[in-house]
């Protein structure tokens, strides 16, 4: 299983979006409310160049994947 991190603010419906779609498809994620962690905020920008969110990262390391918003086929693609 690949680990997930979905990195999001609460007003975001995008991010809502993109978590309702793990969750019907049962793929467990870690969310990062990055309204509430500006450690995490900083990681975002460091890790993506994004400021915006969501941005998800599935896997670690060299394989680590990177999907700015929420694009349902980037993310059909990489889970089926």
């Amino acid at each position: 299983m690949k680990k997930i991190k979905i990195y999001t603010s609460p007003t975001c419906g995008y991010c809502e979006m993109a978590k309702d779609y793990f969750k019907e498809k049962k793929i467990k994620f870690a969310e990062v409310d990055v309204a509430k962690d500006p450690k995490a905020a900083e990681n975002l920008v460091k890790e993506s160049g994004q400021m915006g969110v969501p941005v998800i990262t599935i896997g670690l390391g060299k394989d680590k994947k990177i999907i700015v918003g929420f694009d349902q086929g980037k993310l059909e693609e990489i889970f089926s």
